[in-house]
């Protein structure tokens, strides 16, 4: 039996997780907002992270080109508790990625390359 195309970025960003102890969820998104596969922990809403997610891609790349700044390669946010990272997946979807307080970012960025890089793929 043959996996679906959201079967395999589900298992994709799961092994994306498991691989980065500091990821605690990742999400793909369309760049419409719609959530295309998610391994997001209970309680948070996919609706919410696919549309801020979006959002946050697009200002992001509408800040770059208006400040010639080139495509966007990433969007970054540190909080008190955390970062939440968005990376362009081609052109049609953002990895939105959780991260812990104190993570390595250069192992994580380097991760979220790789998978971002599967997933394109599969988009």
């Amino acid at each position: 039996m043959t996996q679906s195309r959201t079967e395999l970025m589900v298992g994709r960003l799961r092994s994306f997780q498991a691989g980065t102890p500091d990821v605690e969820a990742s999400a793909i998104v369309s760049v419409d907002g719609l959530i295309m596969a998610s391994s997001l922990p209970a309680g948070v809403e996919e609706d919410r992270v696919s549309a801020m997610s979006a959002a946050m891609l697009s200002l992001g790349e509408r800040i770059a080109q208006e400040l010639g700044r080139g495509g966007l390669e990433l969007v970054y946010i540190r909080g008190d508790e955390g970062y939440v990272i968005l990376m362009s997946v081609a052109e049609e979807a953002v990895l939105t990625v959780l991260a812990r307080r104190g993570a390595k970012l250069g192992l994580t960025l380097l991760d979220m390359k790789r998978t971002a890089r599967d997933l394109a793929q599969l988009v």
